[in-house]
């Protein structure tokens, strides 16, 4: 989701509990979109849990409803490489 903020903007993952932020709202996008890669590629390979929401009742959709300016969902494309 993305919440409008006083200096810009948040984009916000509740799946993973991942924020990122930007000037725009499409930036803040395109750096929670790198922020959540990131955050998989590093919990695959350190086997760590890759689903963690953000509690219910910090969600902004319950608390800021007003300020969320767009829902929408990420595809994440998980390629698996083996090597030696």
């Amino acid at each position: 989701m993305v919440i409008r903020e006083e200096d810009g903007f948040s984009a916000l993952c509740i799946d993973l509990d991942i924020a990122s932020d930007g000037q725009t709202a499409e930036e803040a996008k395109k750096n929670l979109f790198e922020a959540v890669t990131l955050y998989i590629e590093s919990a695959m390979e350190s086997n760590l849990p890759i689903i963690r929401p953000v509690p219910v009742e910090e969600n902004p959709i319950n608390r800021r409803k007003e300020d969320v300016t767009e829902v929408f969902n990420i595809k994440i494309d998980l390629q698996i490489h083996a090597h030696a």
